[in-house]
């Protein structure tokens, strides 16, 4: 081996890349023993899905290595390009995306079948790491803010439109890469602030909604009211908020339910808030079906889900023992549930230990990224924690019932060849930035 190659693998944070494995090797053990069964005359057999994750797994360390020995500074110089591919990408898929479940978002060349919102996570981070590292961006200004948000904000709307919504929810973990760069902390609040509205909006009618903005509209200005009779700021920022509210929960919100979500992301949405769907958002056509049949099937995946996570007890069934996983109880369960398989088979103790480990690398990667002397590194470092971060605490409180399941995998775990790749790929760009964190990459 050269004296370069060793140079250059001697740089490679073993940590991160230890944290890795572990997770991709668990995931693939996971995906085995959601589809293995004691009738199957080999361990590995054609068209199983453990068969094919073993593959992705395959390709995602080929990828790797490719990376490993690309000039760092390329992924500086091909951000924008890629991100313009990207969006390519995501427009050619509106129109010759395959219908996957009622969302246009995967695109088939040949045999192959991928989706490019997961893909897209990848440029998108090189272009705002690109974009924030530029000498003439200053984002204490209004206007690069603006265009930082709409990096992020881009391929998300695109993705709605193949109405794949989870997906395009992942593209918010940008704004927390933004956050350390000096995103103001009243956007966070604005953010939080419309979480807050949304759920409002779900659980109380909007006439009530209405009445509660108007009271406390009337209660700040009447408590501020001097210093609103002489200050335009002040009468703009309350009159503003309340007209934005008013418009947000009772134009908004009822607009998205009726038009941009899916029948079934609105009915998981109101099933996890213990809400029946309001007539008014389900199409007349369904107004005369079964409602306790109905709002059953809502709760089924979650509730099978929780019995899987429940039984598993303290220290689990053990490998290949767990009742509902061997026995396919929980439906998507190599997907989006695969959480559950591992509560299952090793409980309460392996859960903690797997969570433990996902904290533990998002944490290496903020510290890695702290001590990145390139702007471009450390936002795209801080971009990569920020994917994992959301795809992990959404999918993780999916299976335990505190989010609506919206089609979001867990990292290294969940099976699916775009998602195992992409994240990898995240990774190992990641460990190729921090081999040269000493050069300064524009």
């Amino acid at each position: 081996m050269s004296t370069g190659i060793r140079s250059l693998f001697a740089r490679i944070d073993a940590l991160t890349l230890l944290l890795y494995f572990i997770l991709v090797l668990v995931g693939l053990m996971a995906v085995f023993s959601v589809e293995y069964r004691s009738t199957d005359v080999g361990l590995f057999l054609p068209g199983k899905n453990y068969t094919n994750q073993a593959i992705f797994l395959g390709i995602s360390l080929f990828a790797g290595l490719i990376i490993l020995f690309t000039d760092s500074k390329a992924f500086a110089s091909m951000a924008f390009l890629s991100y313009l591919f990207g969006i390519v990408l995501l427009v050619v898929t509106i129109f010759l995306g395959k219908n996957v479940k009622g969302s246009h978002s995967w695109l088939s060349l040949g045999p192959v079948a991928f989706q490019p919102g997961e893909v897209c996570k990848i440029f998108t981070s090189l272009a705002l790491a690109k974009f924030l590292s530029l000498n003439e961006t200053d984002f204490s200004k209004l206007k690069d803010r603006l265009i930082g948000a709409a990096f992020a904000l881009l391929p998300a709307i695109i993705i709605v439109l193949q109405s794949e919504t989870g997906l395009a929810l992942v593209y918010v973990a940008f704004f927390l890469a933004m956050y350390r760069e000096g995103l103001p902390n009243g956007i966070l609040i604005c953010g939080f602030s419309f979480i807050a509205l949304a759920i409002a909006s779900l659980l109380l009618s909007q006439l009530i909604l209405f009445i509660i903005l108007t009271a406390l509209a009337a209660l700040f200005t009447a408590l501020l009211w001097k210093r609103f009779l002489h200050s335009g700021p002040l009468r703009l920022l309350i009159i503003g908020s309340y007209a934005v509210a008013i418009l947000f929960s009772q134009l908004v919100v009822p607009f998205a339910f009726r038009h941009v979500l899916h029948r079934y992301q609105t009915e998981r949405i109101y099933a996890m808030l213990g809400q029946d769907v309001p007539e008014a958002y389900l199409p007349e056509s369904e107004l005369a079906e079964d409602e306790p049949t109905r709002k059953k099937d809502n709760n089924y995946n979650v509730t099978q889900s929780k019995i899987a996570i429940g039984s598993g007890g303290l220290w689990g069934k053990g490998i290949l023992n767990g009742t509902s996983t061997k026995n396919g109880f929980v439906p998507e369960q190599h997907t989006d549930f695969i959480f559950s398989s591992i509560a299952e088979q090793f409980g309460f103790v392996g859960s903690a230990l797997l969570i433990l480990i996902y904290v533990l690398l998002m944490l290496r990667i903020s510290f890695l990224a702290e001590r990145q002397r390139s702007t471009f590194s450390r936002v795209y470092a801080y971009c990569v924690a920020s994917i994992l971060f959301v795809h992990f605490a959404i999918n993780i409180s999916m299976t335990i019932g505190l989010a609506p399941v919206i089609g979001i995998t867990l990292p290294f775990l969940s099976y699916g060849g775009s998602s195992l790749l992409s994240f990898s790929i995240l990774i190992f760009i990641l460990l190729r930035l921090d081999a040269d964190r000493a050069v300064l990459i524009r």
